[in-house]
């Protein structure tokens, strides 16, 4: 078989991996944020070079059956509030209070919309010029205002239809001052206008940053004759062509390959309750696997504001490698803006002085500045130790190790925070930490949150790319039968699957190929999920439960082999040398440190049912794990590693 490329993209680093046959390539390259398709055929070259010894891409390329892309740079932009001013045209003078209701959503409406917004009055007669006017009035008004991309919501569907008329032959998408507007209906059907109007704003939010570069990116594949599309991963688990992509439904879709990495870990495992956090440069996203299943919402959130499409309930918090740490009004803050790729880090060298945890590590000994990227990036550690003492030490008055030992816990605890008011009581939760941050400080927050089991993947830094594999090409199809006679929900039927036809078709499937499944989903007032059914069961009696008939058209695509872990025997693990760190402690309410010498691991070259015990340094294909003392590990079968807290705490 050809190869199967999965890319995931990052605020600092994009990963890569291939699959070929039974056979998993991957490697890792930084994210070049002024242009992301260099870091995407950068990528692709170096992993072709690996595979067949030569830089031979075009070739390489046209053995290529399909290339997956998941990007967190609309999140990242989200997170860092990095993105196009938007503007809100509206008849309605309540709809601003409305999409304000609380403070996860007061915050995001004052950063993306504030005061642009414009309220048109009742048209008498909706083709009237006035009308017309009115409407290229808030249009130009909005645009002074700094609008770069408008959200237009009317009470009454028809209008909203009309004024789409009006603003496309008045500013006709084909001259250069035209400004894109997004109809709330054109996105979503949704009855419930704020979630379907945040559903709007949040995609014109996202859409430029994703557009510049898949748009540049299929160019660029065009030009080396490459017949096959890019499919871009959503947060549903499916992929699907560019131009049947919207922006929202990639949203956190990097975490959602992650949380299909995950499943698989819990199944492996037989792991009952399972948090995954994938650690990236500029957020720790993190999901939950219950009993094998992803948590999911009808109504998906993001940063808390309800949307009209289903999510994968992941949240993003704005801690990562690359966020920020200063000293600020005496204490210590972690994020949530980052450094990303460029400058990066302090110790990267390209300019960067704020302080990271990267750095934090360094100048503690947990990374080796030689080995670093698997040794692609050599890690300077004057620079490093320069922006710790300017930016954290030098403001607080303390020495450079406590600002490390203080800075280390700090960046912890936020990661803990993230995912601590998931953790269960009856100590049955396992951590599943991934992404170029998340092993180094895995143990270290799962302590501070109540967690003493943890697993590191052995593809951990590139395991969110590593879980987009799971995918198939796949599309849904909905209509509201609420209250319709059979003979109406079969024309529903037929026309659902016309729809699904010409899809798949421009997907580059046949229907008939294709998987094809019907499901009911009863709906609550609210547009919470009720439950799900089979369309042949009898329906509900409860009259008022809205009924959404789902078609979803699935085209399989190969999904990797789950290695057995059955380790034969346990036997002791393997150093391959030494390593100095430094530590910090409380001895009578002193601030001490010292340094000692630790075990490192390299885990690829330890045996099935190797085992040991921390202080340890473990180095992984791109990653670095520490071990702290009073935790133990375990080389599974597939070449994980399974770390458990010995020690007993109070939490």
């Amino acid at each position: 078989m050809n190869y199967l490329i999965n890319i995931d993209n990052g605020g600092t680093l994009t990963d890569i991996c291939v699959a070929d046959g039974d056979n998993i390539y991957y490697t890792k390259t930084l994210t070049t944020p002024a242009d992301l398709s260099e870091c995407f055929f950068t990528g692709i070259s170096k992993i072709a070079e690996e595979i067949s010894g030569d830089d031979n891409l075009p070739e390489f390329l046209r053995r290529t059956d399909l290339i997956r892309y998941s990007s967190t740079q609309g999140t990242n932009a989200l997170v860092e509030r990095k993105g196009p001013a938007i503007g809100l045209v509206t008849d309605d003078p309540g709809l601003p209070d409305r999409l304000r209701h609380d403070d996860n959503t007061r915050e995001l409406f004052d950063d993306l919309i504030g005061t642009r917004v414009a309220v048109l009055g009742k048209a008498d007669s909706r083709d009237s010029r006035e009308g017309d006017t009115s409407l290229v009035k808030a249009i130009n008004s909005l645009i002074t205002a700094g609008s770069e991309r408008l959200v237009v919501s009317m009470s009454d569907p028809d209008r909203e239809r009309t004024l789409k008329r009006i603003y496309l032959s008045t500013f006709p998408r084909h001259l250069l001052g035209s400004v894109p507007v997004l109809f709330s209906r054109e996105f979503s059907d949704d009855r419930a206008e704020v979630r379907r109007v945040w559903s709007a704003v949040l995609n014109s939010f996202l859409h430029p940053t994703l557009e510049r570069f898949l748009y540049s990116a299929e160019h660029r594949l065009r030009a080396h004759k490459i017949k096959k599309p890019l499919l871009i991963y959503r947060n549903d688990g499916a992929s699907s062509r560019v131009a049947k992509s919207v922006a929202l439904k990639t949203y956190s879709s990097g975490p959602r390959g992650g949380l299909e990495g995950a499943r698989a870990l819990a199944e492996t495992y037989g792991l009952p309750h399972v948090l995954m956090i994938d650690v990236g440069g500029t957020t720790t996203d993190v999901g939950e696997i219950d009993d094998l299943r992803i948590s999911s919402e009808r109504r998906g959130r993001v940063e808390g504001v309800p949307t009209s499409i289903e999510l994968s309930d992941v949240r993003s918090a704005g801690v990562g490698g690359s966020s920020v740490i200063r000293a600020v009004n005496g204490q210590i803050t972690v994020g949530p803006d980052s450094v990303g790729a460029a400058p990066g880090p302090a110790c990267f060298g390209f300019g960067g002085t704020e302080a990271t945890v990267t750095d934090v590590n360094l100048l503690l000994g947990v990374l080796d500045p030689e080995t670093y990227l698997n040794g692609e990036l050599h890690l300077d550690r004057d620079r490093a130790t320069q922006a710790v003492m300017h930016n954290v030490a030098d403001p607080l008055g303390i020495t450079l190790p406590e600002a490390l030992g203080r800075m280390q816990q700090a960046h912890a605890a936020k990661i803990a925070e993230s995912f601590r008011s998931q953790v269960r009581d009856d100590g049955e939760t396992t951590l599943a930490v991934f992404g170029g941050g998340g092993p180094m400080s895995a143990c270290l927050a799962a302590g501070i949150a109540g967690i003493r089991h943890v697993i590191i993947p052995r593809l951990a830094a590139v395991f969110s790319a590593y879980g987009i594999s799971y995918s198939d090409v796949a599309q849904d199809f909905e209509t509201e039968i609420t209250g319709m006679s059979d003979t109406e929900v079969d024309a529903v039927r037929r026309n659902l699957l016309d729809q699904a036809g010409s899809y798949m078709f421009q997907e580059g499937h046949d229907l008939p190929d294709c998987e094809t499944d019907w499901t009911v989903i009863y709906e609550n007032p609210d547009g919470s999920e009720h439950h799900r059914a089979d369309p042949d069961d009898a329906p509900t009696g409860d009259r008022n439960l809205h009924r959404i008939l789902r078609l979803t058209a699935r085209h399989v695509l190969p999904h990797p082999t789950v290695v057995p872990t059955g380790a034969e025997s346990t036997c002791e693990a393997r150093p391959a040398g030494r390593r100095t760190l430094l530590t910090t402690f409380e001895d009578n309410d002193r601030r001490e440190e010292e340094t000692h010498t630790v075990p490192v691991l390299v885990l690829e070259d330890q045996p099935a049912g190797a085992a040991g015990s921390g202080p340890a340094i473990v180095e992984g294909p791109f990653f670095t794990a520490r071990v702290p003392s009073g935790w133990t590990f375990t080389v599974s079968g597939a070449g994980d590693l399974i770390l458990n807290d010995q020690l007993e705490r109070t939490n």
